[in-house]
């Protein structure tokens, strides 16, 4: 391919170039001169007449005294430096073509299409690969993130197939299942609820036997404090903070049941949900956050012809949380995403750094006390 007007390469490095390359290319390949090949090589005979002698790079050591030496160099550059110079020729013409868009063009980067996991069956044995370190944006607000990789909302929650357990029936089983379910949903992933609204599903579900826990829930709905904080079982954004970015939270985990030990099935339920978010109001901006929280619970539902229980009704017997970008110390009910580009909010943080995404621990493993940072979002 000839060079652009303008360009850097002289006639004679050109001609020097082109009979190079026709001596390194095998016997079978054209040898027919380019127009412009045949123009140069027609200047430099008309120089060469009046005497005048090129200048150029290949002017500083004669050619057939490095002939035998880099003859075997020289093939392997006309090998591999052909195909270098047609690929930078379309670089020249179009700049976006090199990753991350180092020319500033501004064109739009091409979202990747990442296939989705399998459904989660088992802890993983360790935390998800590192992906490439894209910034979310409102087009992409899971870009750089390996929840790109992770089901839409509801349909990372699969319940696993009932059987009967102990004097429970396969029907009794699948109950608890689904009553499992809709305390995740409505606590995690329903849109009135993200906004700060009452999750009256997740709370229905729960035994009505089970007073203390409801009465705390209640009032950390209510009237959220230290010692009675809404964020132990339900994901809550301020609604004149921050909103959404898109309709889509990421969800991936597993629920397993097995008998329990007093005429009752044990549900245990262990996911992580990822949430992207944008500020609005006076602070809006266009930049996009995430906050990741995993969570595990355990509930049983008890044969009710054994216990006085309301039947169909769940008992929660654990919840614990791990929250992932969120300021230290506030206790207002809400989740506080720490963006880039303004200053943090409440407490330094005094924990450990850890990966929200790494599900292959639990959470009582190597826990410690204080509030932490993320190696990640």
């Amino acid at each position: 391919m000839p060079p652009e007007s303008g360009s850097s390469i002289s006639d004679a490095e050109w001609a020097a170039f082109v009979q190079e390359s026709e001596r390194g290319i095998p016997a079978s390949a054209p040898k027919e001169p380019s127009a412009r090949a045949r123009m140069v090589t027609e200047r430099l005979r008309e120089q060469e007449s009046r005497g005048a002698k090129p200048g150029g790079w290949r002017t500083t050591a004669p050619l057939h005294e490095r002939e035998e030496r880099e003859s075997r160099r020289r093939r392997r550059w006309v090998f591999l430096g052909l195909p270098v110079v047609v690929a930078l020729a379309a670089v020249a013409m179009r700049p976006s073509l090199l990753p991350g868009d180092p020319f500033g063009t501004g064109e739009p980067k091409a979202a990747v299409s990442a296939s989705p996991l399998p459904a989660e069956t088992a802890a993983p044995s360790a935390a998800p690969d590192s992906v490439d370190p894209e910034r979310p944006t409102l087009a992409r607000p899971f870009a750089g993130s390996p929840a790109a990789q992770w089901a839409d909302g509801e349909a990372g929650i699969v319940l696993p197939k009932a059987t009967p357990v102990g004097s429970l029936s396969k029907a009794q089983v699948e109950q608890a299942l689904k009553q499992t379910g809709k305390l995740l949903i409505d606590a995690n992933l329903d849109p009135a609820t993200l906004r700060g609204g009452r999750p009256e599903t997740a709370l229905a579900v729960i035994d009505p036997q089970q007073k203390d826990l409801l009465k705390l829930l209640n009032t950390a709905l209510s009237k959220p404090d230290k010692d009675h904080d809404p964020l132990l079982m339900f994901s809550r954004f301020d609604p004149a903070e921050l909103r959404l970015a898109g309709d889509v939270v990421k969800t991936r985990g597993r629920m397993t049941f097995k008998a329990g030990e007093r005429a009752s099935v044990v549900v245990h339920a262990d996911y992580t949900f990822v949430y992207p978010v944008v500020r609005i109001g006076k602070d809006a901006t266009t930049e996009v956050e995430r906050t990741i929280i995993r969570r595990v619970l355990d509930v049983e539902l008890y044969d009710p012809a054994e216990y006085v229980v309301t039947p169909g009704k769940i008992t929660v017997t654990k919840y614990d949380e791990n929250i992932g970008n969120s300021a230290c110390e506030i206790y207002d009910g809400y989740l506080h995403p720490e963006f880039s580009t303004t200053e943090p909010t409440g407490a330094p943080a005094t924990g450990p750094t850890t990966d929200p995404y790494d599900r292959s621990q639990s959470l009582d493993e190597n826990r410690e006390a204080g509030c932490g940072v993320v190696s990640r979002t």
